[in-house]
């Protein structure tokens, strides 16, 4: 008899969740909340480009307010994400809809999100692989590889020389290992992003000493 893998309470029971599907709710707002952590700023401007799957049904399963409600930094279950849409016009964000209904994504849960404002502007590949599940393919116009189903770091800090050494020798003292890592700047000196998956989920200490580290600007510990 074959066993059962499973690498997440998610893969038996689903999350906790407002909305009819974990993959066209729950996951979709695990996907903007990643996307606003990685952007650290409030946007102008957040356009969201659907793909197969998401494309034809985002506002029949509340796919739209899920991914608007992550951008605004609401977990699954709550309460305000069926006035999510409206949440956001109240604070002054645009939210463009882009439809690909006949595109080649090579999963059919697919977004990008697009965030801006007057300073700054990120895009974020993601895929809702079903049950609250989420992937992270592409940053910036990296090709990254992150499930986000494992204990994950994301970091936003300024680009200057010795933020990884910085980082990586908290871990080590805290005996934390690191599994995988992604790191992306917007140029030279400017805004950069490190992404690290890592083997604990007991990561509260770490997390308050990286947060103490010079020009630093954010960081967030996913579970």
């Amino acid at each position: 008899m074959k066993s059962l893998k499973f690498q997440s309470v998610f893969d038996i029971i689903g999350p906790v969740m407002i909305g009819p599907s974990s993959s066209h709710t729950a996951g979709a707002v695990r996907i903007g909340k990643i996307v606003s952590s990685i952007f650290d700023d409030t946007p102008t401007e957040v356009e969201f480009q659907l793909f197969n799957s998401f494309a034809k049904t985002y506002r029949g399963h509340g796919t739209d307010l899920a991914l608007v409600a992550g951008i605004l930094g609401m977990d699954t279950d709550d309460p305000e994400i069926p006035n999510s849409l409206e949440i956001a016009h109240k604070r002054g964000i645009k939210i463009v809809w882009t439809i690909q209904k006949d595109s080649n994504a090579p999963h059919p849960n697919t977004t990008k999100i697009t965030v801006k404002n007057a300073y700054k502007s990120i895009s974020v590949t993601g895929v809702s692989i079903g049950g609250g599940n989420i992937q992270v393919t592409e940053l910036n116009g990296f090709s990254v590889s992150l499930s986000m189903n494992t204990p994950t770091i994301i970091i936003v800090h300024q680009d200057v020389p010795g933020m990884i050494a910085h980082v990586t020798e908290a871990l080590s003292r805290y005996n934390i290992n690191i599994a995988q890592m992604t790191v992306t700047r917007e140029k030279a000196g400017e805004k950069a992003i490190m992404i690290i998956e890592v083997d604990s989920r007991s990561c509260e200490e770490v997390i308050e000493e990286i947060r103490k580290i010079p020009h630093l600007h954010n960081v967030n510990f996913f579970k």
